[in-house]
């Protein structure tokens, strides 16, 4: 196919469909290069509750509607550790939209290692606590960190293992199409 052939099938595209068309096509493509692994039917993720280091319960039934980040990390892991503090960052640079990004420490018992730790480095960011690792097993993590993004009508999106740039270019944009998508279609991309 020719460049002007090429080129004349995009603007026909672009014509019939319109922009959105053209959007939605690359937001998997912006999941895949992020490493989102995506699932092939979109389950519904477990409920849970859980208190964070404030006492305070959170569940994620509590986040329906909204766009959740749901990263399980542990103090002893060293690329967890690097993380929390970018993920800290994204929270603040998509401040005021519908994402939440939750937390999860699997850390077995010391809760005051890990307010020690969020304390030192990242002093305004929440982590709830799954000191029974019961959240951790009903979500199936066998590694950390391992982060999940969990769609508005809550059922998953996909699913990320090992240490992600959360605060890149690339995570910002896109977080930033998840959110506009659900936000003009309600559905999966």
């Amino acid at each position: 196919m020719t460049l002007q052939r090429l080129f004349a099938v995009a603007i026909l595209v672009w014509a019939v469909f319109g922009p959105d068309f053209v959007h939605a096509a690359s937001l998997p493509q912006a999941m895949a290069s992020f490493g989102v692994q995506q699932p092939q039917v979109r389950k519904s993720a477990p409920d849970f509750a859980l208190a964070g280091l404030n006492g305070k319960q959170v569940s994620l039934a509590d986040l329906r509607g909204q766009l959740v980040l749901l990263h399980f990390w542990a103090t002893w892991c060293v690329p967890c550790r690097h993380e929390m503090p970018l993920l800290h960052d994204l929270e603040r640079q998509l401040a005021g939209t519908a994402l939440r990004i939750i937390c999860i420490n699997v850390n077995r018992g010391d809760k005051q290692t890990v307010q020690s730790f969020m304390d030192e480095v990242s002093p305004n960011f929440r982590t709830l606590l799954d000191a029974q690792g019961n959240v951790r097993n009903r979500y199936e993590v066998r590694a950390l960190p391992t982060s999940y993004l969990i769609a508005p009508d809550g059922r998953f999106i996909g699913r990320m293992i090992g240490e992600r740039d959360w605060n890149s270019a690339a995570s910002v944009r896109m977080l930033r199409q998840m959110l506009e998508y659900y936000q003009k279609n309600g559905e999966e991309p």
